[in-house]
């Protein structure tokens, strides 16, 4: 009986884990894109996604596009989402050497991974999520 119950909890578990479906962003940008002196900020995601998941797409987005309005405008910045599971997310990930669900800022070979912050969060403390965001872009 005990081990029904852990079999149905566990298949309840990784059903709810890959409920999400996301969008994909296709043809966004390839892997010979990098540009000197830019910052870009890459969200690398699966097909299946959570809600967290979204919620760092979601607000990465929002604040480069409050924050860095004019950079935006005059290409200096640019925010990509990739979907790992196509092959223009993995020819990036593997050029950044990126093998799983990650936030990365790149600007001239240097990279910053706020994956952590990001999954911390953006979903529960967006605020937060932002000072990071605006922090690292800051030192790169």
């Amino acid at each position: 009986m005990k081990k029904t119950i852990l079999l149905l909890l566990n298949v309840m578990i990784i059903s709810l884990s890959y409920s999400c479906n996301a969008q994909s962003d296709k043809g966004v940008v390839s892997a010979n894109q990098l540009q000197p002196d830019m910052v870009e900020v890459y969200y690398f995601h699966f097909i299946q996604r959570c809600a967290t998941c979204k919620a760092i797409e979601n607000e990465t987005k929002k604040a480069i596009n409050e924050l860095y309005s004019e950079a935006l405008n005059e290409e200096k910045i640019a925010f990509t989402s990739l979907n790992l599971q196509e092959e223009d997310g993995k020819k990036m990930a593997e050029k950044l050497n990126i093998s799983g669900q990650t936030l990365l800022i790149v600007k001239d070979g240097k990279q910053v991974n706020l994956t952590n912050d990001g999954f911390l969060y953006a979903r529960t403390n967006p605020e937060k999520f932002r000072e990071a965001l605006q922090k690292a872009i800051g030192e790169i």
